[in-house]
């Protein structure tokens, strides 16, 4: 709930990014970026032996995958960070991302997360003779009980 709020605090200050010389840049939340810089090592660690094409198991309820979980979630609200700001903002804080490597860090962990059959297991109603239905095609609800 907070996150769509935040950028209107940089929206004030944007007049002083504009008049550099260089490329501007400025950081998402650093409470944020530091958690996310802190998950990137550790994901980088479990994923290390595992090169881009080929995917790792993540055994559900290991550290392994609540470290991965939190990782997915730190980019939700970064993205959501990112919704709400304005199109201005959102160019400083993607020329931060860039700097950081943030984004191609996150693209690299997807494809080595990403299951090579994203079969859907949960429930569904409809004729289990219909075609498989997988994590693309299915609405997931990922509600926290």
């Amino acid at each position: 709930r907070l996150m769509p709020e935040l950028p209107k605090f940089d929206d004030e200050d944007l007049k002083s990014y504009g008049d550099e010389e260089e490329e501007s840049a400025l950081s998402p939340p650093a409470a944020l970026m530091s958690v996310l810089a802190t998950q990137e090592l550790l994901l980088e660690n479990i994923l290390k032996c595992i090169p881009v094409g080929e995917f790792a198991v993540i055994q559900p309820l290991s550290d392994e995958f609540c470290l991965v979980l939190g990782y997915l979630l730190t980019w939700k609200l970064t993205l959501a960070f990112f919704k709400a700001a304005s199109s201005q903002l959102r160019v400083l804080y993607s020329q931060y991302l860039r700097r950081t490597k943030s984004l191609n860090k996150l693209l690299y962990h997807l494809f080595r997360l990403m299951p090579e059959n994203p079969v859907f297991s949960g429930p569904t109603s409809e004729v289990p003779n219909k075609d498989t239905k997988t994590f693309f095609t299915e609405e997931l609800h990922l509600d926290v009980k």
